[in-house]
């Protein structure tokens, strides 16, 4: 039996009269093979039989996190990725159930997170590692952050990075972000279609948001990058295994 979780994460409506998208990794480079263990890419299969990607982390044997627009009618999740085309050492697991954030909205990007529970459990390898969420305040502004992901790396192309890619990204001090509970940063250099739902990894090397959404201000301006916050204090998402219990469970 599996108790959903409620991921008590406040973020409010978007309210921004601009056009959202859902990523677009822009101005990146290559990321050293390996050296972010815990991306995962996930195959989402839809519905309508199409299929379509999003990123995600790892949060430990059993859970991986990323965002509750990457919904989908089933997942394959895939660790130890670098080059798609190579499959040595890659871990190919289903993920038998998604908990989205219950409060999501998906005109506002409200509650962007979800979590998704692995029908079989992680083998950790040099390749394949956990990350630990933040745990500093929520009006804790970390100063060097990066975004990492197999999205589009051209605003021009439709066709995915075969391999992962990662970028240098600034958090802005904006009221706005300030209001919404979420990290921002602007300008062309940011995540991109098919980004979605990775991380946002700052200096202490711990994730603080999810990939979330890009917008164009109707007013003009640079792009605006958010990204979903993840850590309230201590008060992160603990996934407990009951093993008496046979089920698992979120506590916040």
């Amino acid at each position: 039996m599996f108790i959903p979780c409620k991921l008590v994460i406040l973020i409010l409506a978007l309210t921004l009269d601009g056009q959202v998208h859902t990523g677009e990794n822009i101005g990146g480079r290559e990321a050293v093979p390996h050296s972010r263990p815990y991306m995962v890419l996930l195959k989402r299969h839809m519905q309508d039989g199409k299929t379509l990607w999003c990123g995600g982390f790892l949060l430990n044997e059993d859970f991986v996190m990323t965002t509750a627009h990457c919904q989908a009618r089933s997942y394959t999740v895939f660790l130890g990725v670098h080059n798609f085309r190579e499959s040595n050492g890659v871990q190919r697991i289903r993920a038998e159930q998604a908990f989205p954030h219950k409060d999501y909205n998906s005109t506002s990007r409200e509650n962007d997170i979800m979590l998704l529970k692995l029908s079989s459990k992680v083998d950790f390898s040099k390749n394949v590692k956990p990350i630990a969420l933040a745990d500093r305040d929520d009006d804790f502004l970390p100063e060097s952050c990066s975004i990492s992901g197999w999205g589009r790396t051209d605003r021009e192309t439709q066709y995915m990075s075969l391999v992962l890619v990662e970028a240098d990204v600034t958090l802005i001090v904006d009221e706005w972000c300030q209001r919404g509970n979420f990290y921002c940063s602007e300008g062309e250099t940011g995540p991109s279609e098919g980004d979605s739902g990775g991380s946002l990894v700052c200096e202490d090397g711990k994730a603080y948001g999810v990939v979330s959404f890009t917008l164009k201000p109707n007013s003009g301006g640079p792009f605006i990058h958010g990204y979903t916050k993840i850590a309230d204090r201590r008060r992160q998402i603990d996934l407990t295994n009951d093993a008496s219990k046979g089920s698992y469970y979120c506590q916040i």
